[in-house]
């Protein structure tokens, strides 16, 4: 048995006998101070864009507040909700996930999905993905999870739903000093060597109150990214010469025969991520708050593996004579050093916000929140087959070398919303938007690899910019003491302008696009009723849209077999038409049981088509349905302790493909069949511990639902992990913590090698 079991059944086993020891001492407990907390009616400001009970919200919502975000003691954002029903954290190998994503209610990949901070939209202009890598959750008060489509007061990607990270503002003096090292109990197994440190300091004078924090991860990483040979589609394969040994028999994710030969090396990691927030309160109703953020992160990894010996026990990167045959009958040899080598990578962004709020004239609350996001770099290296472990030799062509594609970025976005009460029974929203997006893409030759400033000459660009400007208005009406309504509607007018590409040195290139205008008219009806004390039913249905991003809209390039693969500026947006019906019933003490049946309707889905041999495009053409329930129960007892337990049910189906009618009856990908998560949570005087065990079904990455290996480079696998933690408040400035994740070690892939079993120990000072 693994010294990571050994420890992780010690902790289980603690928290057992300080459960079953509770009992015993419950007169300890603060009772009034327990009373008192859970007498405080939970609030979200996101489901209707002002501050209202999360009972009386017209839509599933869940709240994670910065005690439970402390007791999870989460890395990254995203990690603090990934034991909520209807969630999907994406994040495949720790930390040095570039494309961790968090999706909702039915809808696969980050672009259906809203992410803001403190209202500011972080999915980016080029692909409506969010890089999560520098952002910490010691910033965060709260996180307001709303699921189901949202377009109707959010605008585009609020079609699974909006997330809403919300970060804090010190009432008093705060310094917060934090620091913490954690590895795998198995070396190379998960995250070696992770360093992490977080400082902040906050205060409040009068009117005027400020935050400050700087956060950093470091770890070493483990090898994440394995050479596998051919790695794709092949005709036929040699036998492997007598005198290599090393190799292994495994399989892609559709079961074809594959070798393994090696892995890249140790996926390294650094992210940092610098606060600077100041507000000022001019009276009770009227404040300005300024903010920064700025998130690096860069990853990279060390000497390359093989797996390889010859004869004489050598290491073999290399080999003349092992050979694969292509499905158009071209030769290639199976070992090449560059196989092995990967490309760094990494990205800088800003964020600049603004937010005022005040009331004019009567009860007529306004609030005008201002953004501006830039991504300075967002890069990537490509090696070519030229690279070398150490370089590249003096004389290597630049084409041969590899190349570095960085895509800089901007937003601005501006959000004007009023709010006042009419008629005694109804607070109408209203209000307009504008946001402005931009990304240019440029690939260029490098003369090393291992550098990527060491760039020579143009090889690709695209770019393009989108606006879109919106008006917005909700009534909530409160029709009864028992039943509210809750009417709203958004127009969008969205418009694609200056696109271009260029593929130096093939003819047709380079080219210019006309501009394109669209609309989306985005409507929602919800009902919440409350037939009597402790029950709550709601309803709605609502249609929400995605706009196209700029790399679906102008990133066409053709390969060096002359097949061009192009997008589209006259894309339309992606739309879906949402129901959902809902109870929450509280059972007896401390017990609530919820349930809520979706179904999503979607249409204009963006499908790439094969117009001929030679040329395929993004099209409009797809729709499909995704329908299923979320169930939940917790119970909380007075000795501190909550057990909690949900499930997500999700059947997905591809209705119409006209361009690729094999997918028509299959699931849609990213999405598991079932999700599940069970834990406790404890809290008993300075002690406190969490535990969940977290379940995901098998998804498909492609669309005709073949790839269904397992175990293998490549592949979503089914997966059932338990994290746990434990801390302890040594005095009223001092806590220290222990975690421990996937502490059964459980080995599946999320395309890359997910992380092993891991322990991270922490001390933590606040003042």
């Amino acid at each position: 048995m693994k010294k990571g079991y050994l420890i992780s059944f010690a902790v289980l086993g603690s928290i057992a006998n300080l459960i079953v020891a509770g009992h015993g001492f419950s007169e300890e407990v603060k009772k009034e101070e327990v009373k008192k907390a859970e007498e405080l009616p939970e609030v979200v400001v996101t489901a209707t864009r002002t501050e209202i009970p999360v009972e009386a919200s017209p839509a599933s919502v869940n709240v994670v507040t910065k005690e439970k975000i402390e007791l999870k003691k989460p890395k990254t954002i995203d990690e603090a909700l990934n034991d909520i029903s209807g969630v999907m954290i994406r994040r495949g190998k720790g930390l040095m996930d570039t494309l961790a994503s968090i999706q909702l209610r039915g809808f696969g990949e980050q672009k259906r999905s809203l992410i803001l901070l403190d209202g500011i939209p972080l999915n980016n202009a080029y692909t409506g993905g969010v890089k999560l890598g520098g952002f910490f959750p010691e910033d965060l008060e709260r996180v307001e999870v709303v699921k189901g489509p949202f377009s109707s007061l959010w605008g585009g990607y609020a079609m699974g739903g909006v997330v809403n990270f919300l970060t804090k503002m010190p009432e008093k003096r705060e310094i917060t000093i934090k620091a913490g090292y954690g590895s795998s109990f198995d070396r190379g197994d998960a995250m070696d060597d992770l360093k992490r440190v977080y400082v902040s300091y906050g205060d409040k004078m009068g009117k005027f109150s400020f935050f400050l924090s700087y956060g950093r991860h470091d770890t070493n990483g483990y090898p994440t990214d394995f050479n596998i040979r051919p790695g794709g589609e092949y005709k036929s394969i040699d036998p492997p010469p007598n005198y290599l040994s090393g190799w292994r028999i495994t399989q892609d994710r559709y079961g074809n025969l594959q070798y393994l030969i090696g892995d890249k090396g140790d996926n390294r990691w650094w992210d940092d991520g610098i606060t600077i927030k100041a507000q000022y309160e001019f009276d009770k109703n009227t404040r300005l708050r300024l903010t920064y953020l700025r998130n690096r992160y860069e990853y990279n990894y060390d000497e390359p593996h093989t797996y390889l010996r010859d004869a004489s026990g050598n290491l073999v990167f290399n080999d003349d004579t092992w050979k694969y045959t292509t499905i158009d009958n071209r030769k290639f040899k199976m070992v090449s050093e560059y196989t092995y080598l990967p490309g760094a990578g990494g990205r800088v962004q800003n964020i600049w916000g603004a937010l005022f709020e005040t009331e004019l004239f009567k009860k007529l609350k306004t609030k005008l929140n201002l953004s501006y996001t830039t991504a300075e770099k967002d890069w990537y290296v490509s090696v070519g087959g030229g690279a070398r472990i150490e370089g590249c030799p003096p004389g290597t062509a630049p084409e041969q070398c590899g190349y570095v594609t960085n895509t800089p970025q901007k937003a601005f976005q501006g959000d004007l919303q009023f709010s006042v009460p009419i008629f005694n029974n109804q607070i109408l929203t209203f209000g307009s938007a504008y946001r402005w997006e931009y990304a240019d893409t440029k690939e260029k030759y490098l003369k090393n690899w291992k550098d990527e400033t060491s760039t020579v000459k143009l090889k690709y660009q695209s770019k393009g910019k989108t606006r879109t400007w919106s008006v917005f208005a909700q009534d909530e009406i409160m029709l009864t003491e028992k039943i509210t309504a809750y009417l709203g509607v958004r127009y969008d007018n969205w418009k694609t302008y200056d696109g271009y590409v260029n593929q130096v040195g093939t003819p047709g290139y380079p080219k210019e696009y006309p501009s394109n205008t669209e609309e989306s008219f985005s409507p929602k009806v919800s009902l919440v009723y409350k037939p009597f004390e402790g029950t709550l039913l709601r309803g709605s249905i609502g249609k929400a849209f995605r706009p196209p991003t700029v790399y679906e809209l102008y990133r066409t390039w053709t390969t060096s077999r002359g097949i061009t693969y192009a997008g589209n500026p006259n894309l339309k947006p992606e739309t879906t038409t949402s129901y959902e019906l809902g109870i929450e019933q509280k059972l007896w003490k401390g017990a609530k049981l919820s349930f809520t049946y979706f179904y999503n309707d979607m249409e204009d889905l963006i499908y790439r088509k094969t117009v001929n041999a030679t040329y395929q495009e993004l099209i409009n053409v797809g729709s499909a349905m995704s329908q299923g329930f979320e169930a939940g129960l917790e119970q909380k007892f007075d000795f501190g302790l909550r057990l909690f337990v949900n499930l997500t049910y999700t059947d997905s189906e591809i209705k119409e493909n006209k361009v690729k009618p094999q997918t028509e009856g299959k699931r849609l990908t990213y999405l598991p069949l079932w999700m599940g998560n069970i834990g406790a949570e404890f809290k008993r005087g300075k002690w406190s511990f969490y535990v969940v065990g977290r379940y995901r079904d098998k998804w498909y990455m492609d669309d005709e639902n073949k790839d269904k290996k397992s175990r293998v480079y490549g592949s979503y696998d089914e997966y059932f992990v338990v994290d746990v933690r434990a801390s302890y408040q040594v005095n009223k400035w001092i806590n220290f913590s222990i975690s421990g994740d996937n502490i059964f070690d459980r080995d599946y892939y999320y395309y890359y090698k997910a992380p092993g079993a891991s322990w991270f120990a922490e001390l933590t000072l606040k003042f």
